[in-house]
């Protein structure tokens, strides 16, 4: 008879441009990982049976189909009452009771959290932020979300939207976000917010990493929108250092990646925090940009 002990955790993350899963073993050892895009295009139904399959694939690598936990990392809210997903970047599973459809498909419980919170659990369990006991974890990507982890264990609260910092307006002037909020900090730090800001001011459209390219090799158009970004994201920070005081930040998206936030971009959070001498570390994740699937392993039951 199968051992039926739950040894092995299966991890997903949805992410709006791919899908990725992990298998662990229950001593934490990656068995298997794979990634597949997110078919958005196509809608609800294909996103789901996207995960669907991802997990059935990876559930198959379970040796002598033993018992596993489940979660899932989603860019957006789970509504606890009602059991639908709120306040989703990827706007297609809004409304929709995520958990309940795939549990239809896949034939097992699974734990479905904000991927912000995933990473945030995930660094500080295994990567830059262990041994801190209030840490503030960033997702600047696609989107922008935040995770709040306390003394061992990651913050949700009563609405489940603890440390969702990307939907504070900064600026109510600003242009109206997807979620219907006004210049929040989403629209001003995360990719799709500063190639929103170039189109506005220059007319053209241009990707992130164009725009950080040609900043760097000194063009005007990308230097004025890239400054801006750069400054934005001081004083978003510096917010989260007045509010919270952590013990650390740890910051995690592809944007993550670009090395001038770790230079003239903390001069500006130090610039704007409440605080002569600002010491919080604003630390570079370890775990890359699976720190959210790890982190989706973790959570699952």
């Amino acid at each position: 008879m199968a051992d039926q002990s739950p040894s092995y955790r299966i991890g997903v993350d949805l992410g709006g441009t791919k899908t990725e899963s992990i298998l662990l073993s229950a001593t934490g050892d990656e068995l298997f990982r794979k990634r597949l895009p997110t078919p958005r295009q196509s809608g609800y139904r294909a996103i789901i049976e996207n995960i669907a399959a991802l997990v059935e694939e990876t559930r198959s690598q379970i040796p002598g189909n033993a018992a596993c936990t489940l979660g899932l990392g989603i860019p957006g809210v789970l509504d606890r009452e009602l059991g639908t997903v709120q306040n989703a970047n990827t706007t297609e599973l809004i409304d929709h009771s995520l958990g309940a459809d795939l549990e239809e498909l896949i034939g097992q419980p699974i734990a479905i959290e904000n991927d912000a919170n995933c990473f945030t659990m995930a660094e500080c369990r295994a990567g830059a932020a262990r041994g801190y006991d209030l840490v503030f974890g960033v997702i600047m990507g696609t989107g922008c979300g935040g995770g709040l982890f306390i003394n061992g264990r990651v913050r949700t609260g009563p609405h489940g939207i603890a440390g969702e910092w990307g939907h504070v307006s900064i600026d109510p002037a600003g242009p109206p976000w997807w979620s219907g909020i006004p210049g929040p900090v989403e629209s001003k730090i995360s990719g799709s917010g500063v190639e929103a800001a170039y189109e506005r001011r220059f007319g053209e459209k241009r990707k992130m990493q164009d725009i950080v390219d040609a900043y760097r090799q000194g063009e005007n158009k990308a230097g004025e929108v890239f400054r801006q970004f750069l400054d934005d994201y001081g004083r978003a920070l510096a917010m989260i250092v007045n509010i919270l005081d952590p013990d650390a930040i740890v910051l995690g998206g592809g944007l993550s990646n670009i090395q001038e936030l770790y230079e003239e971009g903390n001069r500006l959070v130090r610039r704007y925090a409440f605080h002569r001498s600002l010491r919080t570390p604003i630390l570079k994740n370890q775990l890359g940009d699976s720190a959210g699937v790890f982190g989706a392993a973790w959570i699952g039951h």
